[in-house]
């Protein structure tokens, strides 16, 4: 059975293994999340199942949601995520998915947005060299340097690396480990870290086999 949880990332800690050694993990408080929504191929043409996480008030919902979650019967949730399992019957809906889902020893996939950090120079943003600071350079060690070429083709190519908007990005960390998994208080520790800062939330599936 395919797996996934919506969560929030806490923070980066270590713990110990049976041998000693020190992993460093990052600990998620992954769910509960219900299953607000059933996808099927003869409806909608695919077949999905959406989880929700996180409670809210119902007068912070729209009324089109409020309206989603009363026909669902389930309680209204800040964060609904979609997922395309190929099985689908497992779940159902009003169905409570908990962290227990996912078991030590797990290769998983984590989605998240990764810090912002403004705009940011080349070498920043794009790990350039800079120039020597010697030998009549000039105050620009720190420019990306020429872009383009003149007459032909006079212009500059798309995709060219220059300074720019850093961050604050879907970014997909792949095949990482569950260490632990703490069902009493919702908490799993992945070996590694995850993308996003304190608090952001990030969705862990099963990683996707090559």
């Amino acid at each position: 059975m395919q797996k996934a949880l919506i969560g929030k990332k806490i923070g980066m800690t270590q713990i110990f293994d049976e041998t000693g050694k020190v992993v460093p993990v990052t600990v998620v408080e992954a769910g509960p999340c219900v299953v607000s929504m059933k996808k099927t191929v003869e409806n909608d043409g695919y077949a999905a199942v959406q989880l929700g996480y996180g409670d809210v008030k119902p007068n912070k919902v729209t009324k089109p949601l409020q309206g989603h979650f009363a026909k669902a019967d389930v309680a209204p949730k800040k964060t609904l995520k979609e997922f395309r399992f190929d099985d689908t019957d497992a779940y159902n809906v009003g169905d409570i998915v908990k962290v227990d889902t996912f078991a030590v020893g797990d290769k998983i996939d984590v989605t998240g947005t990764s810090k912002g950090k403004g705009t940011a120079g080349v070498i920043k943003r794009w790990n350039f060299h800079r120039l020597k600071e010697t030998h009549g350079t000039g105050p620009c060690v720190r420019h990306g340097g020429s872009i383009g070429m003149c007459s032909s083709p006079s212009r500059v190519f798309k995709g060219k690396r220059m300074a720019g908007h850093l961050g604050a990005e879907k970014v997909t960390v792949q095949n990482l480990r569950v260490v632990k998994v703490d069902v009493e208080n919702n908490l799993i520790a992945i070996k590694g870290a995850v993308p996003g800062p304190n608090k952001g939330i990030v969705v862990i599936k099963d990683a996707v086999k090559a």
